[in-house]
């Protein structure tokens, strides 16, 4: 062996070189800078939250008010929940791993949910679709796509509605405001 001191532990790239270990700081800079240039905000707005889901996009811009928004977030952990519990897929998984996370391979709580439990949240997202059904009904003559379409697109599958027509948004606010009697937020 030549003489020297002696190498440090650790993993290597192919070359020889030590490879760096991404910190949380690192990768936290990746996002923060993609929220920068996608939306067109400061540093500072980047690291707003809501900024990663398209509600809270228009909770930041300030198309739907703050408790809108809290309902919205309300209906998507029901929704999540309800889908979990039933064994229905997430009609937008992140990631296989995420995929995996979520319908409990990894992860899972080592019991079953207790059936009272179960009915229970059936029974809220039950009244959550009547309450989302009772708007479509109400607005089946306006301009626009019905509002429980949009609040699926918008909080169940995060598609981004910035560039939606006046008449979506109207009706997505409808939906929002349901949930927000539904939950008792106001």
């Amino acid at each position: 062996m030549a003489p020297g001191r002696k190498r440090k532990s650790g993993k290597r790239y192919a070359c020889g070189k030590r490879t760096r270990p991404e910190t949380e700081r690192d990768a936290m800079s990746v996002a923060l800078d993609a929220r920068r240039r996608h939306f067109g905000v400061t540093a500072k707005q980047a690291k707003d939250e809501r900024l990663g889901t398209a509600l809270g996009r228009l909770a930041f811009r300030e198309l739907i008010s703050e408790t809108q928004y809290q309902a919205g977030v309300a209906f998507a952990e029901l929704y999540r929940q309800h889908h979990a519990v039933c064994g229905l897929p997430s009609p937008s998984p992140r990631s296989v791993a995420g995929l995996l996370i979520n319908e409990g391979i990894f992860g899972a709580s080592p019991s079953e949910p207790v059936l009272e439990v179960i009915e229970k949240l059936k029974r809220r997202f039950n009244a959550a679709t009547e309450a989302l059904d009772a708007c479509d009904r109400e607005q089946r003559m306006s301009m626009g796509r019905r509002p429980t379409l949009l609040v699926y697109r918008v909080i169940c599958t995060d598609e981004d509605a910035m560039r939606w027509p006046e008449e979506d948004m109207g009706n997505l606010r409808v939906a929002l405001n349901a949930l927000v009697r539904l939950f008792r937020l106001a």
